[in-house]
């Protein structure tokens, strides 16, 4: 499946909004999104009647590498994400191809990313509603927060901050993701995937 040129991008940080969740592994899509909105500096604005916060902008030099973007952080919680960005997909004329979801994974390990199209929801809930009403299609940045210690359930695990440990490293690989998705919009998947999969 090809990326349309002209259209474009949904660039969509996965998390739950509110501030007792800001911190949590789940969402450390939204510490991208956030990062990414920095760097082309804009501020996240309610999204006429999607619900989500988004940014309009444009990502890499200028000329014919430029990419339109938006930013989006869906504001349903994640389980429901699938509704907001498909709202903003229809409003924004966004093909499926160049929408990318940013996640944390459970199967890889912290601070590790994995870039690629399509395939299963791995059990999350924020890919498993946007797959419901999406299809596969979409590209995933996948943010590696490892498997929960002991016996504890992977609920639990998701919806707690970084450990202090952890912290130390997370503007670094918060910041690395961001590079990994510029570089998947402005060069492509398998440019992004050679540079970022680690």
């Amino acid at each position: 499946m090809t990326t349309d040129a002209g259209a474009p991008w949904l660039i969509v940080g996965l998390g739950n909004p509110g501030p007792e969740y800001a911190a949590n592994r789940h969402n450390v899509g939204f510490m991208v999104a956030d990062l990414l909105a920095e760097r082309i500096g804009g501020r996240f604005k309610r999204a006429g009647k999607a619900q989500a916060q988004v940014v309009e902008g444009r990502i890499g030099p200028p000329g014919p590498g430029n990419r339109r973007v938006v930013l989006a952080k869906p504001m349903s919680y994640m389980n429901l994400s699938g509704g907001p960005v498909n709202a903003l997909k229809d409003f924004y004329k966004v093909p499926v191809a160049n929408i990318v979801a940013i996640h944390d994974e459970l199967d890889i390990d912290y601070g590790v990313l994995r870039l690629k199209l399509g395939g299963g929801d791995n059990g999350h809930n924020g890919l498993k509603s946007m797959t419901k009403v999406m299809g596969p299609e979409y590209h995933r940045v996948r943010f590696g927060i490892g498997r929960p210690p002991g016996r504890m359930q992977v609920a639990d695990f998701v919806l707690k901050d970084f450990s202090s440990a952890e912290r130390k490293e997370l503007d670094y690989f918060v910041d690395r993701a961001a590079d990994a998705v510029e570089c998947l919009v402005i060069d492509g998947l398998e440019r992004a995937q050679s540079t970022y999969n680690s």
